[in-house]
This record gives C-alpha cells, structure tokens and sequence, in this order.
C-alpha cells in the first residue's frame, strides 16, 4: 500500500510541477530548462507524499493540496542545486545524473535556484487557492519559516561550521532538525493548515513530523557509509570524504542505527491514539529507516 501511495504521489506532482513549467513564458528558455531540470530529475518526494498523505488523512482532496506538494518540492529542489555547487558540498551527481551546475553552468544553477524558491510562495499564494487568505498566509510562514534562517538555510550553515570539527550530540541534533527537519516537519504543517484540525491533534501531528524529520536524517547519515554509489545516485562515502558531522560517526554505526529505531518509536507513539486512519504515515516512518535510498 504504501510503495503504491508514493508513486500516486511522485506522478501527481511531477505532473504538476511539469505544467507549471509548461505554462511558464520564454523569458529565459536555458533559466527555464534549469529549473525543471534540477525539480524534474527525480527523487522520493517525500516532502510532497507528507503533504498528501497527512492531508488526505484529514479529509482533505489531493487537488487541493497540489500547489503545496509542488511548492515545498521547489524549495527542496533549490536546497539541493545550491548544496551541490562548487562553493558548498561540490557534488558533480544527484540522484544518478549531472548537477545543475554540472549540467548547465554554476550562475544559471545559482539562478535557478533562486527562481525554485520564489516559485514555492507565488504556487501556494495563488488567486484561484480553494484555502482562504488566512489559511494561505499561514502556510507562506510556515514556509519562508522552515526554508530560511531558523530552519534549511540555518541548519546548513551550522552543517558547514561543523566540517571538520567534533561537536556534542545536542548540537548535532539541532543541526539536523534545522536542515532537513524543518521541511518535513513544514510538510505536515501545510496539511495540518489545510484541514483546520484541533490544537491537541495538531501538536500530535507535529511530535510526529519532528521524529521522522530527525529520523530521515540519521537514516541518510547511515546510508551515506552502507549504501553503495548506485543505490545513493551520488558517491558513496561523501560526507566521510567532507569530514562532517554525522550520527555514526558520533555514536558509531550501531548506536545511530539505535537512534533512529528510538525515533520511530517516538513518532508511531505520537499519532497512536489519533481519531483518523494513520496506517499509511505509520507505514511512512517505518519506511523512513529501512530505506536503502
């Protein structure tokens, strides 16, 4: 059931990411190809399936929650173009295929990353929105909130800080739930903002989302060691290679393995008692750390 929802989900919005593109004037063709390339190349939507997965659950309809898949995608496309370039983690692959910057050139991946961003608000502030203006202002601070200073970019910049550097478990932690947590968790934010749920469900909802964030994490820091080239779609061994700072390097292999095994735990516990059906993001967090990708 779930391998059959992520897919429904990853064409869903593929495709309208695809005719968002499509509809897009030919001010700048190349800027254009770059954008849809860098958000097109492929990936686990993860953040997208969340946003469905949470907001169907609650009763909301897949096409009312399109433009906020595609809008967190966007962001997390641009995260990525700019991780790879020369000046950050200077990867040359993601997920099998040539960067942005590898691709094209290092200024239009620059631009086309700055162009995904601001794409993401003007998708989830659109007239023609079946949520009120409140709804929609709501869910545009949550995004600019988890993509920016004291979420993605915050924890990025503490990711580089930390290169070559020994730093203590909390600071790892909060690294983690800056730079990749704070998307995920913004993934279930938007839907929780969509259904309007009660303020006990939504803490639940979100104690979820914390622990798989983290737990996505830990899982990635363990594949980056156990998983091979092809399987990752970039090379094995990267972060060892960059020095940085990762569970098994501080906990060893086993411990960061018991980490995000606790963490499931923390998220299967939170959304136990829901009054919705929760199997499939239950089935989500467990996938979360027996993923090999």
């Amino acid at each position: 059931m779930l391998t059959q929802a992520i897919n429904r989900c990853q064409h869903r919005v593929n495709l309208y990411l695809s005719t968002t593109f499509d509809h897009l004037p030919e001010n700048d063709p190349n800027l254009r190809a770059a954008m849809r390339y860098g958000v097109l190349l492929g990936g686990k939507r993860v953040r997208p399936f969340l946003v469905y997965a949470v907001g169907e659950m609650l009763g909301i309809s897949a096409e009312r929650l399109d433009a906020c898949a595609a809008a967190i995608e966007c962001i997390h496309a641009y995260s990525l173009i700019h991780d790879d370039l020369p000046a950050m983690d200077n990867d040359e692959l993601r997920r099998g295929q040539p960067t942005v910057h590898i691709a094209f050139d290092e200024a239009t991946a620059i631009l086309a990353g700055d162009a995904l961003q601001t794409l993401a608000f003007e998708l989830i502030c659109q007239d023609d929105s079946s949520f009120s203006a409140s709804q929609q202002l709501q869910m545009t601070k949550a995004l600019a909130r988890a993509s920016g200073y004291l979420g993605m970019c915050g924890g990025q910049a503490l990711d580089l800080a930390a290169t070559d550097k020994a730093i203590a478990l909390d600071e790892l932690t909060q690294l983690h739930r800056l730079k990749t947590g704070a998307l995920i968790r913004c993934a279930v934010e938007l839907a929780v903002i969509a259904a309007e749920i009660a303020p006990e469900q939504r803490q639940q909802l979100m104690t979820y989302a914390d622990a798989i964030g983290l737990a996505f994490q830990v899982q990635d820091d363990i594949l980056d060691i156990t998983a091979s080239t092809e399987e990752l779609g970039k090379p094995q061994g990267s972060d060892t290679r960059s020095n940085k700072s990762t569970y098994p390097k501080l906990l060893g292999l086993d411990g960061a393995k018991a980490t995000a095994e606790k963490l499931l735990q923390e998220a299967l516990s939170a959304i136990g008692n829901l009054p919705y059906n929760s199997q499939l993001i239950a089935e989500f967090a467990r996938y979360i750390i027996e993923r090999r990708v």
